[in-house]
């Protein structure tokens, strides 16, 4: 005969209500992101700046993603290549020292002019990665990858890393292999989880990282900075220079890029700026909006560190400051097409003396940044996470 124990109610309750927390707390533990707290960084908005920044709400800047960016934008095997220097990483064109732009003086590529790991030259001259937190109107020379894009997949700094992993005039790489080879590498799953929740590496996941590298990238040091903030004083031909620069009847200059409110030295707009009188229509401004007042209109770049990123132009055209300011005094020609804020063009350009080219070059060369172009936050790991 067996006798069966009879438990009160009030037992039974509490042995269900246990177990239900037993079973909710196992769940717990086979979900990682319950333990996933990434710290938020914070981004300084440099003095005079704007507060307006282009941080996209899925991707918000953090302390473990950033590292993580900053890892992948120097590892050569973003290429999908299984050694960390093998033949090209975005580093290999942004050049720190160069204002994370080619530069000139490239090793690799003659006068500045880059090209792919497949050897195909790349459409127009690189633009340099400084400030562009602050670009809300749209990136590259023509604006191809802008916020508002119907195309959802060209819209913001994440997507231009996975154009560029992927085009063959740059990295030319299978994204699905590239996100294989960094799940295989000791230490990356453990930051990617780190940065995301997961460590299951996606490609995602490496644009975003990037882009949060990418958006560190803040220039706001230079001598001219220092003189805004009564730091410095300029000497005579800089200031000559400055006035030269932000005045109409002067050099003309911050129409296009800003003056002395403007301490971003872009507009992020585009132009025609009277280099050329016949226009093939393939990558500018009216390749991306149809629009025929936007013939030969490109960006206008960010004049910080311009004494260091050349060559200038979008074509690499001119090779040093003093032929672009050459050509903005005597050179600039006329079309249907020029952008009305090139009020000189009826006298091929702005007419500078040589003492007044002098001075505006001066002035030019006070917004280097050489805190920015030796940041060690922004330079090459001494070691990958596998090499630790």
């Amino acid at each position: 005969m067996c006798l069966l124990y009879q438990y009160p109610a009030e037992v039974k309750l509490f042995q269900v209500a246990a177990l239900s927390l037993i079973i909710l707390f196992s769940g717990c533990k086979d979900n990682p992101t319950d333990y996933w707290k990434p710290t938020p960084y914070q981004l300084s908005i440099p003095f005079g700046f704007p507060t307006k920044l282009n941080i996209p709400d899925d991707n918000p800047l953090t302390v473990e993603g950033i590292e993580l960016g900053r890892y992948l934008f120097y590892d050569g095997r973003l290429t999908g290549r299984t050694h960390p220097d093998s033949l090209m990483s975005c580093a290999t064109c942004h050049i720190q020292a160069n204002g994370f732009e080619a530069g000139i003086n490239h090793p690799r590529f003659q006068g500045g002019f880059v090209h792919g790991i497949t050897g195909i030259p790349t459409r127009h001259i690189m633009l340099p990665l400084v400030n562009l937190v602050w670009n809300h109107s749209g990136y590259g020379w023509n604006g191809f990858i802008w916020p508002d894009n119907p195309n959802i997949n060209l819209r913001n700094i994440e997507d231009f890393v996975r154009v560029a992993v992927m085009a063959e005039d740059e990295m030319s790489a299978d994204t699905t292999r590239v996100k294989q080879i960094f799940q295989q590498l000791k230490g990356y799953p453990e930051l990617f989880y780190k940065a995301f929740g997961s460590d299951k590496i996606t490609f995602r996941n490496i644009e975003r990282a990037i882009a949060q590298f990418v958006r560190t990238l803040i220039s706001a040091n230079s001598r001219f900075d220092k003189y805004l903030r009564g730091e410095v004083q300029l000497n005579p031909s800089e200031l000559r220079g400055f006035v030269l620069f932000t005045t109409e009847e002067g050099a003309d200059c911050f129409h296009c890029h800003g003056g002395g409110g403007n301490p971003l030295f872009t507009t992020h707009l585009f132009y025609n700026n009277g280099k050329d009188t016949v226009f093939d229509n393939l990558h500018d401004r009216y390749y991306i909006t149809g629009n025929p007042l936007h013939t030969g209109a490109f960006k206008a770049p960010s004049l910080r560190n311009i004494a260091v990123t050349a060559p200038y132009m979008h074509d690499g055209r001119f090779s040093s400051l003093d032929e672009v300011i050459d050509f903005y005094s005597t050179g600039v020609k006329y079309s249907s097409y020029i952008d009305p804020l090139m009020h000189h063009v009826l006298r091929g350009g702005v007419r500078l003396t040589p003492s007044q080219k002098n001075d505006l070059k001066a002035f030019l060369n006070t917004l280097t940044d050489l805190d920015f172009l030796i940041n060690p936050a922004f330079a090459r790991p001494e070691k990958f996470p596998d090499q630790q």
